[in-house]
């Protein structure tokens, strides 16, 4: 039997319920700054492999309800003397994520933008290695959202790269 199932269910229904509350916030928040429809944006050079702006609801949407169980069971399954330092590490990177927003929308700097991106990129390595040592699954359940903030990444440094300015 794992840690998190020997936990009370009231106690794995909380930090579900916390995991879930983060993700959602940054989100919204992250959500709040985008802006597709701006002169800036529209302005930019694209690479023709971009996908469509639907297709990133549509991706983002069960990727932060992966992160949200993921950081969740590896909570739930961490060493208490660990557990303060994993949720620390999801904040961290939920914050990150939201950054990426508005840093390039926001901001409306590509540039801005990339470092953004290459700094989630960093983070989701360390939340994966930190998931790893909780909980296996968990960890792998990080990986589609990782893979997809690196697609994210040569999408932005390429945009940087189109419209030197």
């Amino acid at each position: 039997m794992s840690e998190g199932e020997r936990q009370p269910a009231s106690c794995r229904w909380k930090t579900y319920a916390a995991t879930a509350a983060g993700v959602t916030v940054a989100a919204a928040l992250g959500s709040w700054a985008v802006a597709p429809d701006t002169r800036w944006y529209r302005s930019l050079s694209k690479p023709p492999w971009q996908p469509p702006a639907p297709a990133f609801g549509v991706v983002w949407t069960p990727l932060y309800a992966s992160v949200a169980w993921a950081g969740g069971r590896a909570l739930l399954a961490a060493r208490p003397q660990e557990r303060g330092a994993l949720a620390a590490s999801l904040g961290a990177n939920l914050a990150v994520n939201t950054a990426w927003n508005w840093m390039f929308f926001r901001m409306r700097s590509t540039k801005a933008g990339l470092v953004g991106s290459a700094l989630l990129d960093v983070s989701n390595a360390e939340l994966i290695a930190r998931t790893a040592k909780a909980d296996r699954t968990a960890a792998l359940a990080l990986v589609p959202y990782a893979t997809w903030c690196g697609f994210a990444t040569f999408l932005n440094a390429d945009l940087v790269r189109r419209n030197m300015r």
